[in-house]
C-alpha cells in the first residue's frame, strides 16, 4: 500500500469512504452491489485515490468491517477501561449484540462476504484482547502463554456468539450468554485473579 495509514490526512481520507459506504448501504439495504464507483461518487473522491488506499473492493470491506467492530467495542469499552471480570462481560455481551444485527442485516448476496467479515471481527477481537491483557501486570505470563490466552479466549468468545447469532431462536442469549460467562471464568479464574488484583 502506498500510503501511511497513521497519517491523519489518510485516515480523514478513508473515513470519507466509510461514512459514503454507509450512506449506500443505508439506501440499498446491502452490500454486494455496492461499487467501487459509487463509492467514489458518494464520497467524492476519486477512483485513483481510493486504489492509493485499497487494493480493491474487498480490501475496502475488511477495512470497513474493522472500523464499525472496533467503534462498536469502543462505545462499550471506551481505551482506558481495565481488563478486570465486569468489563469482559461487557465485552462478551458487546460481541454477541453485534453478531446478532450483523446476522439480521445481512442479505443473501452479502453472503459472499461473510467468512471474509467473520475473520475480521475475530482478528479484532483478538488483537483487543491481547492488547489489553498485555496492559495489565502478567508477571509469570510468558509471551506465547499471553498470545494463546488471547486466542483461546476470542475463540471462545466469538465462536460461541457466531454460533448462537445463526439460529438466536435455539436458545435465549441470556442463557448462551451466561454459559460463555461461566465458562470462560471457570477455565480462567486463576488467570484473572493474577492479573485482576
Amino acid at each position: 500500500m502506498s500510503v501511511n495509514p497513521e497519517d491523519p490526512r489518510v485516515k480523514r481520507t478513508r473515513q470519507l469512504f466509510v461514512r459514503a459506504f454507509n450512506d449506500l448501504v443505508e439506501k440499498k439495504r446491502n452490500v454486494y452491489s455496492i461499487s467501487v464507483h459509487e463509492i467514489t461518487i458518494q464520497a467524492t473522491v476519486n477512483r485513483t485515490t481510493f486504489y492509493a488506499h485499497f487494493q480493491d473492493k474487498y480490501d475496502f470491506l475488511e477495512y470497513w468491517m474493522m472500523e464499525k467492530f472496533q467503534m462498536t467495542i469502543r462505545n462499550r469499552l471506551p481505551e482506558e477501561t481495565r481488563c478486570n471480570a465486569d468489563n469482559l462481560r461487557i465485552l462478551i455481551q458487546t460481541i454477541f449484540d453485534f453478531l446478532l444485527r450483523f446476522q439480521q442485516c445481512s442479505t443473501p448476496g452479502d453472503k459472499q462476504f461473510e467468512a471474509m467479515f467473520e475473520n475480521t471481527m475475530h482478528q479484532g477481537l483478538h488483537r483487543l484482547l491481547l492488547k489489553r491483557i498485555n496492559e495489565v501486570d502478567t508477571q509469570g505470563f510468558s509471551e506465547g502463554k499471553l498470545e494463546a490466552m488471547a486466542l483461546v479466549i476470542s475463540w471462545g468468545i466469538f465462536g460461541s456468539a457466531l454460533q448462537w447469532s445463526r439460529n438466536p431462536q435455539d436458545r435465549s442469549v441470556e442463557t448462551m450468554f451466561e454459559e460463555v460467562i461461566e465458562v470462560i471464568s471457570v477455565n480462567l479464574s486463576p488467570f484473572w485473579e493474577q492479573i485482576t488484583g
